[in-house]
């Protein structure tokens, strides 16, 4: 080999060594990234609890978008979509038809790099939190897309509740089973035991009123909102201190769809977006009146903060938003507030979870029905 060839090769090896020495070190350096943080911690969030016979408060929730060192991404754009946990028609939640669906989505102006808002859960399961990080600068820094998730645990109060109904259940079928299990005398002309017979008809009438139960509280769920009338209007256009502020979007929505809401903001001196202020925005679940919604933050470069949001509840829900001008701002007013009233159409579970929930009782009554039958047989033999 000549001097030539050989001083090429090891220039290549040495090329190559210093390539892949600055790849390693670029995949093994800090990247940016987004912090989820709650308040409560995330082993104390329980779901949403229908008729709660105590106050239920939203989970605090915070974004933060940070570089490899830590440091917060300032002047950035966040868009957020939160995914309800999937279905799973065997052991579903109380609101089925939520399940695997969109809980909320919003993009809002960052300059710390972080957004708060308040959220309330209404299921168990993993929530996916779809998070988007760009700059409002150009190059800045380099766009952010990940995927965060949020487990909830159900509330120990429904297994408490489900164990008191199996237990009822199990006792039920043992009885049954017990009495079936004894030495009966079947009459001329009779098909069973009059006791067997008295037995069944109970079962029957207990389970068409479990069935009537359950679907006329279907049907109480679907239709009571619809016949709720509003208390209050909407408060379409308010003009206040130069300023021009309005209630975009839906006024009714549908139980397992968002509906799209937002607010514009416009400086009727120069008809120009109004930019140097705070929105406060908040949803009230009108019959409990209990938040299922809340954030505070700036509107974006047209004055306009937009949003889609799920009213999971199946009632009638006020958005509230008050319009305040910013510490620093240089024109200072008197808040503005702005409402409205969103009519909420609730639907009712699909007929098959009703039919499993309904199966599994049975399930636990059967059981019990065996264990006493065989118990019973168990002793009449060895006596």
């Amino acid at each position: 080999m000549s001097k030539f060839k050989f001083s090429a090769l090891i220039s290549f090896a040495c090329l190559m060594s210093v390539v892949l020495y600055t790849l390693i070190g670029l995949s093994q350096s800090p990247q940016p990234t987004i912090r989820l943080t709650t308040e409560p911690p995330v082993n104390q969030i329980l779901p949403f609890e229908a008729e709660a016979s105590s106050p239920q408060s939203p989970v605090k929730l915070k974004l933060q978008a940070v570089d490899g060192a830590g440091k917060p991404l300032e002047n950035a754009k966040i868009n957020l979509k939160i995914l309800t946990p999937s279905k799973n028609p065997w052991f579903t939640t109380d609101f089925p038809i939520v399940e695997g669906t969109k809980l909320l989505e919003m993009t809002t102006n960052a300059p710390k790099g972080e957004m708060q808002w308040q959220q309330m859960l209404p299921i168990r399961g993993k929530y996916h939190f779809q998070v988007n990080v760009t700059p409002n600068v150009a190059n800045a820094f380099n766009p952010i897309e990940q995927t965060l998730t949020l487990s909830v645990s159900e509330n120990w109060v429904k297994f408490r509740n489900f164990g008191i109904l199996a237990v009822i259940l199990l006792v039920v079928g043992f009885g049954g089973g017990w009495v079936i299990g004894g030495q009966q005398k079947i009459l001329p002309g009779e098909i069973a035991p009059e006791r067997v017979r008295i037995l069944l008809s109970v079962a029957m009438i207990v389970a068409i009123i479990a069935m009537l139960v359950i679907n006329l509280s279907a049907t109480v769920a679907h239709s009571h909102t619809i016949q709720h009338t509003p208390s209050i209007s909407d408060s379409g256009i308010v003009q206040q201190d130069g300023l021009q502020t309005q209630i975009l979007g839906d006024k009714s929505a549908t139980v397992g769809q968002t509906a799209k809401l937002g607010v514009k903001v416009i400086d009727q001196k120069t008809n120009q977006p109004a930019k140097d202020i705070l929105l406060n925005i908040k949803a009230t679940q009108l019959e409990d009146g209990w938040a299922a919604f809340s954030y505070k933050g700036i509107p974006d470069t047209t004055g306009q903060f937009i949003w889609q949001q799920q009213f999971f509840d199946g009632a009638p829900h006020k958005i509230e938003i008050e319009i305040s001008p910013l510490t620093n701002a240089v024109r200072q007013f008197s808040p503005l507030r702005l409402e409205r009233e969103i009519e909420v159409e609730g639907i009712a579970p699909p007929l098959t979870t009703r039919f499993i929930a309904l199966g599994y009782m049975i399930l636990i009554v059967i059981i019990g029905l065996l264990i006493g039958l065989g118990l019973r047989r168990n002793l009449a033999t060895q006596n």
